[in-house]
């Protein structure tokens, strides 16, 4: 027969036993520490949508820096896209919307596909109370097919659709542009804007802005009273039209 334990070593593994038990459940998958890194860019098959590709060191670094501020931007509204949105600074944000909490995922360089694979982490984890979407000059640049565009803005707005059926969308035309360095193939530009300004149709909660009629001249180039010198980026008064344009469409969709 086994000899019975002292008293007090019995109580001591009791114990034991009752403090492992109350412990957390150990999970063998710890929090994200970051973005999830971009795929490699030589791998088509490895990012979603289809187009054209684009990966610069200063975007890693954007997502990484975004990271650190999902909490602090929880709720606000969310505007994405490439430089064009990446440009509108916080500073300048504040003094035309002082009464709304803005937070800017926009990123240079970005192409419609780049904004696809990285819109859930660094737009929808944020639980927006809407979002402002800017992108396919670059597209343009790259000489992407306006369908392949349209496509992945598709799949961009079904995500969205997806994490919230109510959540107020707003999404700009191609600006007007006029780059020598960067030229686009003839009637792409028209014709990606044609295919943007369907998606409103339907939509109860989406807005198509038509940003490049309010930032042409009457040649349809871009106007030299918005544009920096490149006549592909904004000036500060092109942000302020811009400004003026979202503030009536945000009422609209009830945005608060």
């Amino acid at each position: 027969m086994m000899a019975k334990r002292p008293l007090r070593l019995r109580t001591v593994c009791s114990l034991l036993v009752l403090g492992f038990s109350s412990l957390p459940a150990f999970s063998a998958d710890p929090p994200a520490a970051g973005p999830t890194p971009y795929p490699d860019p030589k791998d088509e098959s490895a990012w979603p949508g289809k187009g054209p590709i684009r990966l610069f060191g200063w975007m890693v670094d954007n997502r990484k820096f975004f990271w650190t501020a999902r909490e602090k931007d929880q709720g606000k509204i969310v505007l994405v896209g490439d430089s064009l949105m990446g440009g509108w600074k916080a500073d300048l944000l504040a003094g035309q919307f002082p009464d709304r909490k803005i937070a800017n995922r926009g990123i240079g360089g970005d192409v419609s596909r780049g904004v696809l694979f990285r819109f859930k982490e660094d737009v929808l984890d944020l639980n927006p109370a809407a979002v402002v979407i800017c992108c396919g000059t670059n597209d343009l640049s790259a000489h992407a097919n306006p369908a392949a565009v349209e496509g992945n803005l598709k799949l961009i707005i079904a995500q969205a659709r997806e994490h919230n059926p109510a959540l107020p969308i707003i999404l700009f035309k191609v600006p007007p542009r006029d780059s020598k360095e960067a030229p686009t193939k003839p009637g792409a530009h028209e014709d990606l804007n044609a295919r943007i300004a369907k998606f409103g149709e339907g939509d109860d909660h989406l807005l198509v802005l038509d940003t490049f009629t309010l930032l042409a001249d009457e040649n349809g180039k871009p106007n030299p009273e918005y544009f920096a010198k490149d006549k592909l980026h904004f000036a500060k008064p092109g942000y302020d039209k811009l400004a003026e344009l979202l503030k009536p469409a945000f009422d609209k969709l009830g945005v608060k």
